[in-house]
């Protein structure tokens, strides 16, 4: 099987939408998931909220492939998580994506890796052999992840419990049908 970047590119736009400015999203204005400030680091110079509305789609699927898949090394991922990782780098950004990764090899015993959000060759190598050994019930632990920290967010800044269902039900959406 053989990652198909357009096609992740396609899931992750249809759960991002077009725009928004939310009042409560600390991300403030977003365009197919895209933030004001994604914009401006991507062009290089600062960007305005029509600017971020006037984004095409072209762009935005430029900025994913480039900077939340390749530029990470997501796409050095075992392909079976890639499409989870990959999802979590657009929501949360990729260190805290790969993150996810190091700290659920950490705890399936395939570490000590340093959970910095860089994916070096330790970090390759382990999420390798991590999902070797657990194969589906990786994603199952990646997915619990992902949840706590959700609820951390919330837990923390209550405001943000506006968004808390939908986050969820984001993760969720990458268990296994089987586990």
């Amino acid at each position: 099987m053989t990652i198909d970047i357009k096609h992740l590119v396609d899931e992750v736009l249809s759960k991002e939408g077009g725009f928004v400015n939310h009042p409560a999203d600390k991300g403030g204005a977003t365009n197919f998931g895209i933030t004001q400030h994604t914009l401006s680091k991507y062009l290089e110079q600062n960007v305005t909220v029509e600017d971020v509305k006037a984004l095409d789609v072209e762009t935005a699927r430029h900025i994913y492939e480039l900077r939340y898949y390749r530029s990470p090394k997501i796409d050095r991922l075992p392909e079976d998580i890639q499409h989870f990782v990959f999802d979590s780098a657009v929501n949360h950004g990729p260190r805290r994506a790969i993150k996810f990764v190091q700290n659920v090899c950490n705890d399936a015993g395939f570490g000590p890796i340093v959970a910095d959000g860089l994916m070096g060759p330790k970090t390759r190598a382990q999420a390798n052999a991590c999902y070797q050994e657990l194969d589906e019930w990786m994603m199952v632990a990646l997915v619990e992840e992902r949840q706590m920290f959700y609820a951390n967010i919330v837990a923390n800044n209550p405001s943000q419990s506006v968004f808390l269902v939908g986050w969820l039900n984001r993760a969720r959406s990458f268990l296994p049908q089987a586990a």
